[in-house]
């Protein structure tokens, strides 16, 4: 097989090439390892490459595979987030903060380890995962592969270039307030985030007061149904090979009120779009907003947002080595009491109610995966905390929503816009209904294939 073919593979092939021995563990690592080499240094992907560890990691993978065992993820080569313990490994937020190397894995950790992954490397974050671009003044600014005047996403943004840029065969994301499903998008990738706590998020359990939750940013609906399977109970990879039979779809462009944002001609084309091509395939599609409550952004996401960034800026041991705007974020998670955040997650069933009514007469919702295409390189960098934040809510108004709800909700990709960056449709489906997200996804990758189209670096 051609070794950029073999690269941009996927998850999912991969593991088949490799229980069929077209491949071999050690060689698929290399592979990878020579590409980072090559073309990371201008992407920076990665804040840190495993190499030898890898290397080790896909021997002992490659005996198991010769000894006839089969493991869903037996050799695959994935990146993992640096918000993430790696047991012997810095886990550094994105900032020179942090403290010693982390003493465990991570429970998603091993239980990637356990279906067989091999760990290539921790991607780069921004500082303490605030912010949907990448850029810090430890590690410097990671870049889209599609063009790389612009940011990748955040806060999983290391995650979603180094996939899209052939440098991962998938790779673990974190998202708290979009942060898997906003890399995925202007990354050209598939993005899912789950149910809040189908996959543990152990030892940070309960991360940014229960916002935050783990999943994949990968190739292909095949590839990120693999990863469930492997760090949940199971059951994703049959329900991505299923028909979705026809379901009641509604469309919606509306914003979150109080969230200042415009959404643009090419991510309001998708949407219809979408909804034409849904049609067509035999599923009932009406425009229909979800009931979104004034207060939901401002007054339930923010707060738990900026409270989370307070409670972990609190436990680093060196918080003095902070960039001064997330210093300032902290401190104004620092004026939100306990007794406020605990009255606002007891009203989080009343609130969540409301916004999964609309539930009552559709099976999914789809959404924009961004109002606009993302940030230049370096755009803000002179700005404070407070206006910052404004500009980029204005990019990405409909994830913190779901948040909040803890629905699962993901992206496929769509086009892409003027400056070569890919755009993407947000499916949000009912609590606890991932099965459904995957096969219409896997429909819609099915009818309107987006894996074989790649970015021309490298």
């Amino acid at each position: 097989m051609d070794p950029r073919e073999l690269a941009f593979a996927g998850a999912a092939q991969q593991a088949r090439l490799l229980a069929t021995g077209a491949v071999s563990a050690p060689e698929l690592v290399e592979l990878y390892l020579d590409r980072i080499r090559r073309i990371d240094p201008e992407l920076r992907c990665y804040r840190v490459v495993l190499a030898e560890s890898a290397r080790a990691e896909a021997r002992a993978a490659q005996a198991r595979l010769d000894a006839g065992e089969r493991l869903p993820l037996l050799g695959v080569p994935i990146a993992v987030k640096d918000d993430t313990d790696v047991v012997g490994e810095l886990t550094t937020y994105g900032s020179s903060a942090h403290g010693s190397a982390a003493a465990a894995d991570a429970e998603v950790i091993r239980r990637l380890r356990a279906a067989g992954a091999v760990i290539l490397g921790k991607t780069s974050v921004p500082e303490m995962m605030i912010w949907p671009f990448t850029e810090t003044l430890t590690y410097g600014a990671t870049r889209n592969p599609w063009n790389p005047g612009y940011a990748p996403g955040g806060s999983s943004g290391g995650s979603g270039a180094a996939v899209a840029a052939g440098l991962a065969a998938m790779a673990l994301g974190s998202d708290g307030m979009g942060s898997i499903r906003i890399p995925a998008t202007w990354c050209g990738l598939f993005g899912i985030k789950p149910q809040r706590d189908r996959i543990p998020t152990s030892p940070h359990d309960d991360s940014w007061c229960g916002l935050v939750a783990y999943g994949p940013l990968a190739r292909t609906v095949a590839d990120a149904a693999v990863f469930l399977d492997a760090t949940t109970d199971g059951g994703f990879s049959e329900a991505a090979r299923r028909a979705p039979g026809r379901l009641r779809i509604a469309l919606s462009t509306k914003v979150p009120p109080l969230v200042t944002a415009r959404v643009g001609a090419t991510q309001r084309a998708a949407v219809q779009q979408a909804g034409a091509l849904l049609k067509e395939l035999g599923h009932d599609v009406v425009e229909r907003d979800p009931d979104y409550p004034v207060s939901a952004v401002y007054g339930h996401a923010l707060p738990r947002y900026f409270r989370g960034v307070y409670d972990d800026v609190s436990a680093l041991p060196h918080p003095d080595r902070l960039d001064r705007r997330t210093r300032a974020f902290a401190r104004i998670g620092g004026l939100i009491s306990q007794r406020r955040i605990d009255a606002i997650r007891a009203a989080e069933p009343a609130l969540t109610a409301r916004v999964q009514s609309v539930f009552d007469t559709v099976d999914v919702v789809i959404t924009p995966g961004a109002a606009s295409g993302p940030s230049r390189i370096g755009k803000y960098q002179r700005r404070g905390a407070v206006s910052t934040l404004a500009s980029v809510a204005a990019r990405v108004p409909f994830q913190a929503m779901f948040n909040v709800t803890g629905q699962p909700a993901a992206v496929v990709p769509w086009g892409l816009d003027d400056t070569g960056i890919p755009t993407s449709i947000q499916l949000v489906g009912r609590p606890f209904d991932e099965a459904t997200l995957l096969s219409l996804s896997a429909q819609l990758e099915a009818a309107r294939p987006w894996a074989d189209r790649r970015p021309s670096i490298g």
